[in-house]
């Protein structure tokens, strides 16, 4: 009677820590980060996983802050950007739930290489560096999964460094107005941000940005309403991503 009794109470324990569990573990299985994982190493890192929530502008870190962990945004967005010496702000990316942020400092034990800004407000789940690394020495596949992916976001961070050094900003706007295109899979869709964060994406100043967007539109090139973008002559814009400056 006694064992009994005692298996049903961990019957109802595990039951009770997989429904606490569940929510955590459907949220992580969209972060692209853990798309390779299992369902039982997803539910090992959904029990390692604290639950925050950021207001708009808000800082989740600063870049040079040592690593405490890693933020998985599960609603809402962050910028990604680095501060020149001089002051001015450099955005690398705009990252909307289902994303991640800070997977890198994991593994290389080096301090956040850039900081994380909310825009919208934020809910992200937070797993401490320490029970990730611990969990990934139980665990050794997930670790090479995990880089797997970590190494493409790499591959990609070097096309932005590439778009935003190599060529005119007239050419690294048309470049990126097409990438979004790509990205949308229409001809039709919303800029990623505004144009203070496109420039600050392309390493110039909202006039440049605004300017060159005026005359992409009366050369026919594109039609634009506030945000919103449509690409009327991708033969033309490809000509201007491409053309020497």
């Amino acid at each position: 009677m006694f064992a009994e009794s005692r298996m049903v109470r961990k019957t109802v324990a595990a039951v009770a820590v997989r429904w606490w569990v569940l929510p955590k573990l459907a949220a992580l299985s969209e972060i692209v980060l853990f798309a390779a994982l299992s369902e039982n190493e997803l539910q090992g890192l959904a029990q390692r996983a604290v639950e925050k929530r950021f207001a708009a502008d808000e800082m989740l870190f600063w870049e040079g802050e040592a690593c405490v962990g890693i933020f998985l945004i599960i609603q809402g967005s962050v910028k990604i950007f680095r501060t020149s010496p001089g002051g001015r702000e450099v955005m690398l990316s705009i990252e909307t739930a289902p994303a991640s942020v800070a997977e890198l400092p994991l593994f290389d034990g080096g301090p956040y290489p850039a900081s994380v800004r909310v825009m919208e407000p934020v809910v992200a789940l937070f797993i401490n560096k320490n029970d990730f690394q611990q969990f990934c020495r139980q665990n050794p596949d997930v670790a090479l999964k995990v880089l797997a992916v970590v190494g493409r976001r790499l591959r990609q961070l070097v096309g932005l460094v590439e778009a935003m050094t190599f060529g005119s900003v007239t050419q690294r706007l048309a470049r990126m107005l097409l990438d979004a295109s790509t990205e949308a899979g229409a001809e039709s869709f919303d800029l990623p941000a505004t144009h203070q964060e496109l420039a600050s994406r392309l390493g110039t100043v909202r006039e440049v940005v605004s300017r060159n967007l005026g005359r992409f539109r009366a050369q026919g090139l594109i039609k634009i309403q506030d945000r919103h973008v449509e690409i009327v002559n991708r033969a033309g814009l490809q000509q201007e991503a491409e053309s020497q400056a």
